[in-house]
Order: C-alpha cells, then structure tokens, then sequence
C-alpha cells in the first residue's frame, strides 16, 4: 500500500494499517520534508485548531494536555509522537511530490509517479491511499488588489509566514474574517502597536473555554483511557445537537451567538455592524475563539474590527471604498486557501483519465469507477479526524474482506440511474466555492450521499455491509500474486 500524505490524516492511516496488517508492507510518500502536514505549514502568531482536541485527536491515542484548545506546535508534536511510537516515521519518503497515479486492471496494480529533487521515481501498489487534504500547500488565496505594488510596507499571506517579520510597536491591517482571521488578531495585538481586522461582511464567532472543565475534572479521578472516550462522546453530541440546532432553528441560534458576542464586548459597541452574518449559522463554518481572546483584544482597545471594501493600497496602507483610510507598516491577507482536489495528481484508469469533476464519492471516501483508492476528507462541521478515522476502519474492513475471500479488485460503481447529482461540500465559503467545480460530486442517495454526521457514519461506515451492491469486487488475475493491502516499489 502507498499513503500519500504524512498529516494528521496519512500519520492516523498509518496507524490503523499497520494494527490491522501487521506484516503487509506499506510506505507513506510525503511532497515536504518533514511530517505534520497543515500543521506544520503553517506558522503564523497563534496557530490553533478551531476544534477541541478530544475529537481533532485521533480515537486511539487520547489528549492529555490541559488545553481542549490547542496551539499548531501541541498539534503538530501530538502527530510527530504518534508517528514515533508506531515507528510510522520510519516509512515516510520525504520530498516525493505524487504527480501521477495510473491503474493496470490486467496487473490489479497503481504504477504511481513521484517527483523528487527534479527527478521521477516510480513506485507501484495494490491499494493507493490518498491523505493529502484538501488544501493546496504551495499558494494561498489572495484577491487583486488595486495599488497594492504602491504599500511600502510588508504585505504577508499567513500560508507562507516569514520568520523574520518584526510587528512589533508596528500598525497591522488583517484584512479577512474567518478562523485564520480571528486567530491572528488577537496574537499580534500582543506585541502590535494596533491590530485593525478589516473585513467584507462578518462572520459568526463564538466563545469557548481553553480547556475542557469536565475533562480535567475527570482526570483527578479516572486514567486518561476512561476519560478520553468520555469527553469524546460528550463533546461529539454538543457539536451534533449545535449543528441540527442550527439549521432547524436559525433565527434561536443567531440570538444565542449575538447575545454572547455582546455580552463580551463594551457597552454601546455596534455588534450587528461587525458581528452580524448576512448568511444563518453554519451556512459557513463558524469561528471558535478561545476564552473570548478576540473580544478581549477588542476591549483593553488593541485590537478593532472595521467592516467596509477595499478601494485601494496607497502607500500607506489602505483606502477603503467609505473613504476611511487605515494606516498600516504590515498588512496580513488572511482572505482564504485554495483547494486542490488529491494534491492535483493526474490519474489514469486503465490508459483512460479520470476526470475527477465527473465521478461520484462513494461514502466521501472513494471515486466512483477508480478501482483501489481511497481518499480521507474530513468533516466540515465537526473535526476532520472523526472523519478520517472511519475512513481508516473502512479501509481496513475492506482490505480484510478482500484479502480473506482472494479480491484483487474493489470498485464502487453507480448503478442506480435514479441517483442525482449534488455538490459534494454544502458550505457557500468563498474557499469552497471557488474551486468546488473541480471536485467530485456525492449522490441524492445511500451511499453516495455525504451526511456530515458521525453517528449517522458509525453505523454505516463502520458497521455498514462490505458488499452493499454499490462496491464490486474481482479476483486475481493469472499473472497476480500480491494482495490489495501489499507494495513494492518498481
């Protein structure tokens, strides 16, 4: 097996396929030079998850630390243990970009091709997994904007954060709204003369403890593999029953949010101006900020939101279309990512490209025709390791049943013409929307409709049939000797 992609989610994969097949081979095939993926990209002042780490953390290796909400460094030192302990980092192959994966169904094999340090190697497997996310590594997205050549000052994207980049007693202007946004903020306000977080239209923010008060109380009483499980489930049900809340009972939801946004705020502070959303809640993904940070910066006077467009850069900073100008010495585009559909690899089935914008995703996990491939994207509204840990059970039920019964060959196929399309995330986020056109879709129906619920995946995903009619599956062929789950490289 081939995992491309050594982040959270390759590092989780990882994981399951060694336990569960101790003695097949595998090799993780990494573009960067060290593991970590998203979180050890990005760098920016205060980097944290916008999830608690009882369900961002992987289900087999609980969270101890204090904080639910946890800074980039802790994240990233939680995979590099997790990939130390399993030995899992001894099978990464850094600095091997996959550029190209083509199928053979007369050999059941991927011939996969991998760029490194200007050269192609080769490499072929029975199964492909692909953990690369959805993100692309190599730019962000910032907008055009007018004058921007005439700012003397420094124009930074959070993607690629220059260590060297002196803020401090500085004016800053973060132009943005969503989680990057909100985290930046109140970080630089720290050590920043003064932080403007200049935004389109707001978004919806809302407060949570740095730590989870259950857990840590538990902890005094019970060992950690007591109450991880616990505080997962616990916090897994108040994420599902928020979210169904939220789109049963919009208009409750936004007087809930708006009352602990002005309650965090001084009197008098025009909170439908700067904190109230043209969309309802979880139209777009909601900010997290922990213990109220941004509002605090707001507050104690370091930090201020002004909402208006972009007329132009000036020299000086930022002339807006209201007239307002915003003097600036740094000015952080924290306006979005791009995304990029399985690290933009190319992919051959059989001498035929896959047009990936014309399949289906089987359970949000495999491409509808593409035999042997699973791909891990997580949850848009929950954390993306819940996802990406029964898509790891998933393949590894598959690989078993395929193993005991002498499949070489497992393809999801539509066979129900009723089936309509649909796109395959439901988020209007500019991010989403931008580039959704180049992804899969997913189905009107079981089970090629994508829920983004995890209790409803439990049992379908983890405890679902095998061979539910949709999956098909074939033999070896004469000259095949390995199983799926093998590898070698060519």
């Amino acid at each position: 097996m081939l995992i491309v992609g050594a982040g959270l989610s390759g590092i989780g994969a990882a994981h399951h396929i060694q336990e569960a097949f101790p003695r097949k081979s595998y090799a993780i095939l990494e573009g960067r030079d060290r593991l970590g993926g998203t979180w050890d990209l990005f760098r920016y002042p205060g980097i944290r998850s916008d999830s608690d780490m009882h369900t961002l953390g992987y289900r087999f290796k609980p969270w101890t630390a204090a904080e639910s909400i946890a800074d980039g460094p802790s994240i990233l030192e939680y995979v590099r243990q997790t990939a130390r302990e399993g030995g899992i980092d001894r099978r990464i192959r850094f600095g091997h970009r996959v550029v190209r994966a083509e199928w053979s169904s007369e050999e059941a094999r991927w011939r996969v091709s991998a760029e490194r340090d200007g050269e192609t190697v080769e490499l072929t497997c029975g199964y492909l997994w692909v953990c690369s996310g959805y993100y692309r590594y190599d730019e962000g997205f910032t907008p055009e904007f007018e004058g921007r050549e005439r700012f003397r000052g420094a124009v930074v994207h959070p993607q690629h954060w220059p260590e060297d980049l002196d803020y401090a007693g500085k004016r800053v202007v973060v132009i943005g709204s969503g989680a990057t946004a909100v985290t930046l903020v109140p970080a630089m306000a720290e050590a920043a003369a003064q932080v403007t977080m200049l935004q389109r239209s707001p978004t919806y923010i809302a407060s949570l403890p740095a730590e989870d008060p259950v857990a840590n109380g538990l902890r005094r009483f019970l060992p950690d593999r007591v109450v991880y499980p616990l505080v997962r489930w616990k916090n897994v049900a108040i994420q599902s029953l928020f979210y169904q809340l939220s789109r049963r009972r919009p208009r409750l939801v936004k007087r809930l949010i708006r009352k602990g946004v002005r309650d965090s705020l001084p009197a008098g502070y025009d909170v439908d101006k700067h904190f109230k959303p043209k969309y309802d809640p979880w139209d777009q993904r909601m900010c997290l900020v922990p213990n109220g940070d941004l509002f605090k910066a707001i507050r104690q006077g370091r930090a201020e939101v002004v909402t208006d467009t972009i007329r132009c850069f000036t020299e000086t900073g930022i002339e807006l279309d209201s007239g307002e100008r915003l003097e600036a010495d740094v000015i952080v585009t924290a306006t979005g990512l791009n995304l990029l559909f399985l690290g933009g690899m190319e992919m051959v089935v059989d001498g035929e490209p896959v047009e990936i914008s014309e399949k289906m995703a089987y359970k949000g996990m495999m491409l509808s025709g593409v035999p042997n491939c699973a791909f891990t994207v997580g949850y848009t509204n929950a954390s993306w390791t819940l996802k990406a840990d029964l898509v790891s059970e998933y393949v590894c039920r598959l690989l078993a049943y395929m193993d005991e019964r002498g499949f070489v060959k497992s393809v999801p196929e539509v066979n129900d013409p009723s089936v309509e399309e649909l796109p395959l995330i439901d988020l209007n986020s500019g991010y989403v929307t931008r580039s959704l056109e180049e992804f899969p879709k997913q189905g009107s129906v079981e089970p090629w409709k994508l829920r983004q619920n995890y209790v409803f995946d439990i049992r379908t995903i983890r405890r679902g049939p095998i061979d539910d009619g949709a999956m098909r599956f074939s033999g070896a062929p004469a000259a095949a000797g390995e199983r799926p789950s093998d590898m070698v490289a060519a």
